[in-house]
């Protein structure tokens, strides 16, 4: 059961227009936490991440089940039911006390590396290897940054803002520290 801090952050990042793969990203923090925090432990990275995007699926993140092929056909059929329970286009299955016991067991004799930041920044270069070169460029975050501020309808206070920035940087730009240190004493 996700914390309900962690729910309703996940709710926020979905009401601002944000992806929901960065709404999930809150239930693989927590995820992270209880790792860290020594509640239970996990495998691997991966196996870490796997567990805080179901429970984000379950949760109701609209989150799409990989894509035939991307992954095992097991690993996408629990995605899938996952989703649609989400989704309430399935009921889930009865808690079964003995399976959560076992689960539990079994988790907690994993250590809690796959936490640390060196395991997380192994696993996110990983990631980011097998993922376009053009998708992972600052350009394709900046226009993922400016379609989401034009999907929430932010984009013209964005754009205005970034204007002021830049005329007050053009006249910064030819000014000494002191100069610039006079100039801003003189506007107060």
């Amino acid at each position: 059961m996700p914390e309900k801090k962690t729910v309703e952050r996940a709710e926020e990042d979905l009401r601002k227009g944000k992806r929901p793969s960065t709404a999930a990203g809150e239930f693989v923090r927590e995820e992270m936490h209880h790792i860290r925090e020594g509640k239970h432990g996990a495998k691997s990275t991966k196996q870490a991440i796997a567990i805080g995007l179901s429970k984000a699926r379950r949760a109701g993140v609209p989150l799409e089940p990989p894509a035939e092929g991307q992954t095992s056909e097991r690993t996408r059929e629990s995605a899938e039911r996952a989703y649609e329970i989400g989704q309430g286009e399935r009921e889930p299955r009865a808690p079964s006390p003995k399976r959560a016991r076992a689960i539990s067991k079994a988790l907690k004799h994993e250590g809690g590396r796959a936490a640390s930041k060196a395991a997380l920044s192994r696993q996110a270069k990983r990631s980011a290897r097998q993922r376009q070169g053009t998708s992972r460029s600052p350009k394709a975050a900046a226009q993922r940054g400016a379609a989401t501020r034009v999907r929430t309808g932010i984009a013209s206070e964005a754009a205005r803002k970034a204007a002021h920035t830049r005329a007050r940087h053009r006249s910064h730009a030819g000014r000494s520290g002191a100069a610039n240190k006079t100039a801003r004493s003189r506007k107060a």
